[in-house]
């Protein structure tokens, strides 16, 4: 049996007011450095975890490797959970686009199996490197716990996979900053144990 522990990396700016970030490669702020504290010491709490990937962008490779010094164990970043290439709309507001693009920012909430970023992403693209770090663990470490710090959209893409639910169902789920999944894999059976699991933030100065 494996169990992945997916997480989200800590809070950044343009998450609210929110913006396309994807490849943009923003620092955690100082509630996520919180955040990150706080679910790494959540983790060392309840799993012992062998290893941590994470994106190789700054925000998850921060997040990382606060939990891998909880755990006392090495962190790696993997280009498979890096986040969504939003092309040309990077660091765009959602206003900017829906005034600018509103047939292509209406098809991206309304049908976002159906879109491509101009210059950028699919979520099909996605979905195929995060197919790649699922694989990777699973080689790894067949037997054991992993964390793999990544991305809300790569997140999403990837629960939407072990849950067997279509790419349309993309904006059914949610991924606090610094959230846990928790999917276990026996043989050929996938469970998802949890979701989105945010309790460990509480008391987080939001500011």
């Amino acid at each position: 049996m494996i169990k992945i522990l997916l997480v989200r990396h800590g809070h950044v700016e343009g998450i609210r007011p929110a913006r396309f970030r994807g490849r943009e490669d923003l620092p955690l702020t100082r509630r996520g450095q919180a955040e990150a504290l706080a679910v790494a010491g959540r983790i060392a709490s309840k799993w012992q975890p062998e290893r941590v990937y994470t994106s190789p962008l700054s925000r998850c490779v921060a997040t990382g490797s606060a939990i891998a010094r909880a755990c006392g164990i090495e962190a790696e970043s993997i280009e498979a959970l890096n986040d969504i290439d939003y092309g040309a709309w990077r660091m765009k507001s959602h206003e900017e686009m829906a005034a600018s693009e509103p047939m292509l920012h209406a098809t991206w909430f309304n049908t976002p199996h159906l879109m491509r970023f101009p210059g950028g992403d699919s979520l099909q693209d996605v979905v195929a490197r995060a197919a790649d770090a699922v694989r990777l663990a699973l080689e790894r470490h067949p037997y054991g716990t992993v964390v793999l710090v990544s991305h809300d959209s790569v997140n999403r893409a990837l629960l939407l996979q072990v849950a067997d639910l279509p790419l349309s169902s993309y904006w059914r789920l949610t991924q606090e900053p610094c959230c846990i999944n928790e999917i276990e894999i026996t043989g050929d059976r996938i469970r998802v144990l949890a979701i989105n699991e945010t309790g460990h933030l509480d008391g987080i100065d939001p500011a």
